[in-house]
């Protein structure tokens, strides 16, 4: 056989071979708690002090339109974990203790999957799916796919400083000297050094409470801001670099470890920043409105993904992505099978992070409902580049407490009062659209009104646990072992 031929027959033969794909990557979740789109210095806040995140941002890609699931905590991190807007799930609010309100154990999430999958599963932090945490009557994240867990419920108490709330693998911890960012990258990081099954790739969850309020920052975190008259507003931002500096430790894990190359790292926040008296100094950078609300300072979030020689380092791009994106991304990048037997809100992103594509098919718009919501609109969505807000028929209960009133108006109420805002030219959503009618106006009404309905076709009913109420003036919270018990009403 002449050289010229056999070289043909080569090249066919491998033209022709398998292409197999690459191997599942790491992936390392880190969730910040009501951290603004504008509380980083990557994302434009001159006065803070970030040089791990934003190090991160220079090492990956920089999500300028990434949005929350939800504009307050639970349903945020059930949105995340199931791929689902978390009306569906049933989590309408921040899921108080005692509540009946949890991610059902016949929700799929995506560490369940992973795990299934021959991934070491791991959370580390806040977990905020339940109300009855710890106790055998609701799942816990063992039974959503977390072979090891070292969480709380909701914050650490009393504070960010010497908890005494956490729990391992259903074993409470009882107080833990030190600051909660340093505690959860501690135990973070001694799992992946020590205690996970180094044959199978990991999934690591890291949910820092940091800066939700009660703040708690150590001395020296303080005293960079020295030049702040206000002590609330040295503990505030001292307390984002506190978390800044324990996530860069965990990041040296990685490196420490040899595990960069092989590890997607997604680093996002929960929702917009709070805005009460004792914690007024959240940014949002220049997005109208904060935690709570549906405009967008209380919905859109950092989102950086690190993922070396895949997502070009130092990169943008504006595609509107969302929590509910994971699970899917995820899912793909595994090489798994999304669950088809329920509804998905989110899409695939790993085309576009591999840099195939600059955007990736949505085929229906983002959407948001918060009921509870501190403006009068209580729905949202968002298709390209156009937002669309609404106001429900019925007033909702302001009420924390799951109620046959709450239930009834979530079951029942429709849509009202439109708002529209060209998010191209109008982030702060100042110049409202809707007065101007035309088709782009109908068309888009009609697509949220079919989405809103569908949404509350599949919205569960929980029951009325009228004999406990959580407002905070009517219980008086015991120490953290009674907690098995009712809590004492006044």
């Amino acid at each position: 056989m002449k050289i010229t031929d056999m070289l043909v027959v080569l090249l066919a033969a491998i033209v022709a071979a398998p292409v197999f794909a690459e191997s599942p990557p790491n992936i390392l979740l880190v969730v910040a708690d009501d951290l603004g789109y504008g509380d980083l210095a990557c994302f434009g806040d001159a006065n803070v002090k970030t040089p791990n995140i934003d190090r991160l941002a220079a090492e990956g890609v920089k999500l300028t339109d990434c949005y929350s699931a939800a504009a307050v905590c639970s349903p945020a991190r059930t949105g995340l974990m199931t791929g689902r807007t978390p009306q569906r799930v049933g989590v309408y609010s921040a899921i108080p203790f005692f509540s009946p309100m949890h991610v059902p154990e016949s929700e799929i999430t995506i560490a369940t999957l992973l795990r299934n999958a021959g991934y070491a599963t791991a959370q580390c932090g806040k977990w905020h799916m339940n109300g009855l945490f710890n106790l055998p009557s609701q799942p816990q994240p063992d039974d959503h796919g977390f072979e090891f867990w070292f969480s709380t419920q909701n914050n650490t108490l009393p504070n960010h400083h010497n908890p005494y709330n956490f729990v391992e693998n259903d074993i409470p911890q009882g107080p833990i000297e030190g600051y909660a960012a340093d505690i959860v990258t501690d135990r973070a990081m001694r799992w992946l050094s020590n205690e996970r099954d180094r044959e199978k790739p990991f999934f690591l969850y890291v949910a820092y409470h940091e800066p939700h309020e009660p703040i708690a920052t150590a001395p020296k975190y303080e005293s960079i801001y020295a030049q702040l008259e206000d002590p609330a507003e040295r503990a505030y931002y001292g307390n984002i670099t506190q978390m800044d500096t324990a996530f860069g430790r965990l990041l040296a894990k990685l490196d420490e470890l040899k595990l960069r190359d092989d590890t997607l790292v997604v680093f996002t926040s929960d929702n917009g920043p709070a805005l009460t008296s004792f914690h007024p100094y959240g940014s949002a950078g220049k997005m109208r409105a904060k935690k709570g609300y549906l405009y967008e300072g209380g919905i859109r979030v950092p989102g950086i993904v690190r993922w070396p020689g895949r997502v070009e380092a130092g990169s943008k791009n504006r595609f509107p992505v969302s929590g509910i994106d994971i699970l899917p991304t995820f899912c793909e990048l595994a090489g798994i099978e999304a669950p088809k037997d329920r509804t998905l809100d989110g899409v695939s992103l790993a085309s576009m992070l591999r840099g195939e594509v600059a955007k990736v098919d949505r085929p229906k718009p983002l959407y948001w409902q918060y009921n509870r919501a501190r403006s009068e609109v209580k729905v949202a969505i968002r298709d390209g580049d156009m937002k669309m807000l609404a106001r429900l028929t019925m007033k909702p209960p302001m009420t924390p407490n799951i109620t046959a009133e709450r239930m009834a108006v979530l079951k029942t109420a429709g849509l009202e009062q439109f708002e529209m805002y060209d998010l191209t030219k109008d982030a702060s959503e100042t110049n409202d659209l809707a007065a101007d009618g035309g088709e782009r106006f109908e068309a888009m009404k009609a697509k949220m009104i079919g989405l809103y309905k569908d949404v509350q076709s599949d919205a569960p009913i929980w029951p009325d646990w009228g004999y406990l109420r959580y407002e905070s003036e009517r219980i008086e919270w015991p120490d953290y072992k009674a907690l098995r018990k009712p809590p004492v009403m006044k």
